[in-house]
C-alpha cells in the first residue's frame, strides 16, 4: 500500500482551506484518510501553515511520500530540509 502526505480541500467556493493528511494514494482527494497532520490556509497574509512536526517526520520515516505541494509546505515550516 503506497501512502501519500497530501492536501484535503475544505472551505467554500473560492475560499479554499486545506488539511494536511496521510492517505492511501488510491483514495479520492477529499475521501478517507489515515491521519491528520495539520492545516494550511492560503487566504491569510502571510499564508498560515500549522503542521505537527513529530507526526510528519514519523510518517516520512515509515515511508510516506509527500506530494510536491506538501513538500514545499514542509520546507517552509522547517520540518524537512
Amino acid at each position: 500500500m503506497a501512502v501519500k502526505i497530501r492536501l484535503k480541500r475544505l472551505g467554500a467556493k473560492k475560499a479554499p482551506f486545506y488539511r494536511v493528511v496521510v492517505a492511501d494514494e488510491r483514495s479520492p482527494r477529499d475521501g478517507k484518510f489515515i491521519d491528520q497532520l495539520g492545516y494550511y490556509n492560503p487566504l491569510t497574509d502571510p499564508a498560515e501553515i500549522k503542521i505537527d512536526a513529530e507526526k510528519a517526520t514519523a510518517w516520512i520515516a515509515k515511508g510516506a511520500q509527500p506530494t510536491d505541494t506538501v513538500r514545499a509546505l514542509l520546507k517552509k515550516a522547517d520540518i524537512i530540509k
